[in-house]
């Protein structure tokens, strides 16, 4: 085989295989539950309904870099936090159940917010929740 038909199989196999780990990663992504809504008055609104078949929920409020996680808990009450880094403003990623983590330093947070992981030392903002006429009003301020 010369350089040359070396060099474009070489290519061709570099492509393939980025194009498998791409379509991974994006079909990954793609079965997180994200409910994307407006932020009002401080507040983000979300349905109870939305939680028929998982306790966790990706929220993306309008207008926001930063996403929220709300997960419903064994006793009914919804926990609120904040998906930012709290080591360097980077978006967390959800880890399944077992919590967020930082892609830009590794940072990785428990589902209550806690650090597991640095380099980030505080836990992660927790919004106050409450349920009105089946609807989750999560508080921003």
């Amino acid at each position: 085989m010369d350089r040359r038909e070396f060099v474009k199989q070489s290519c061709s196999l570099c492509l393939a295989a980025g194009a498998g780990m791409l379509v991974g990663s994006l079909s990954g992504c793609a079965t997180l539950p994200v409910y994307k809504t407006a932020v009002a008055n401080n507040t983000v609104t979300v349905p109870e309904t939305i939680f028929g078949t998982t306790n966790f929920q990706l929220i993306q409020p309008k207008n926001q870099y930063y996403n929220i996680g709300l997960k419903k808990e064994a006793n009914g009450t919804y926990t609120a936090l904040l998906l930012k880094c709290t080591h360097a403003d980077n978006q967390l990623t959800p880890v399944g159940n077992n919590g967020y983590k930082c892609d830009l330093h590794g940072s990785t947070f428990n589902n209550e917010g806690q650090v597991t992981a640095g380099p980030a030392e505080r836990p992660l903002k927790k919004y106050a929740t409450e349920v009105v006429s089946n609807q989750i009003i999560i508080h921003l301020t």
